[in-house]
């Protein structure tokens, strides 16, 4: 069955192709990249398969999305469905499609050409769909993170939020640190959830009470020392202390804790906490 191309998701697959590396490489598409234009993976395979075909792109599927029956998973092993949805363009030699997953993808000069033209004009629908579900200051903070981020559990968004503010409070000082807590009273989510009804601030000074003890008697993790947290440690730190999902992109859940962060924060404390930070990370900073 033949997919129905649209404009706008097809600058947002070669923009994000373009901005996330050269050469053939891994692009990290989430659910929030399309967010509010009710694309399913099959239509988002099919913008691919379309793109990679007119030499758009040049993409590397897994499976074999132009073969036999042969590429179809066996039942008695189910861990072969995972991250594999049916190829759009169907199979016409069995019961059931042929089944491809991306891995790798890279712009091509054509496709390179066809992105500037639609960013000189860029399509009309890019402004429908996502303007009533994208992040904004009102939505609840942990459903801000999990939009940005990426994460699909409330409670993943909270326990990486932990840990982002964990490491920022490592970094500053006491005091510093006391300033941002003032400014952090809002609930993390409406919720008749005990486990979740709390304010930010709770996250901030950390739900483990001896963490949050040491926290304030230590210094600022600064200057040199193997204690020195730089932006490899920050987000090493982030991604294996915190019980990161397998799936997530570490840079893309801390950007998404800076960004909700940031809405509660006066832009005193925003500058405050930007001297504090180390390059890479002050950059993620600066964009959320």
């Amino acid at each position: 069955m033949p997919i129905n191309l649209r404009e706008d998701v097809a600058f947002i697959i070669l923009k994000k192709i373009k901005d996330s590396g050269s050469g053939m490489h891994k692009i990290g598409f989430t659910e929030t990249d399309f967010t509010g234009r009710g694309l399913t993976e099959s239509d988002f395979l099919g913008h691919l398969d379309y793109l990679n075909q007119k030499q758009y792109i040049k993409a590397e599927f897994s499976g074999n999305a132009y073969a036999n029956q042969e590429d179809v998973p066996s039942a008695v092993n189910p861990k072969e469905f995972d991250l594999r949805v049916a190829n759009t363009f169907g199979a016409e030699d069995g019961p059931l499609p042929h089944l491809i997953a991306f891995e790798k993808a890279e712009l091509t000069e054509k496709g390179q050409k066809l992105l500037e033209k639609m960013e000189q004009n860029p399509p009309q629908d890019l402004d429908k769909g996502p303007s009533t579900q994208i992040a904004t200051k009102d939505m609840p903070f942990l459903e801000k993170v999990m939009l940005k981020s990426g994460l699909n559990d409330i409670f993943d968004a909270r326990d990486m939020t932990e840990m982002v503010f964990r490491v920022m409070r490592d970094l500053m000082t006491t005091e510093a640190a006391d300033r941002v807590a003032e400014e952090l009273h809002e609930p993390i989510e409406p919720t008749k959830d005990k486990s979740l009804q709390m304010e930010i601030v709770e996250l901030w000074k950390d739900t483990n009470p001896i963490v949050g003890f040491l926290s304030r008697v230590r210094p600022p993790w600064q200057g040199p020392g193997i204690f020195k947290i730089d932006s490899d440690r920050f987000l090493f730190r982030v991604a294996n202390e915190g019980g990161m999902p397998i799936d997530a992109d570490r840079e893309q859940v801390v950007k998404a804790v800076f960004s909700a962060t940031k809405d509660e924060l006066s832009q005193e404390r925003i500058q405050e906490i930007a001297k504090w930070l180390p390059d890479k990370i002050l950059q993620l900073w600066q964009e959320a």
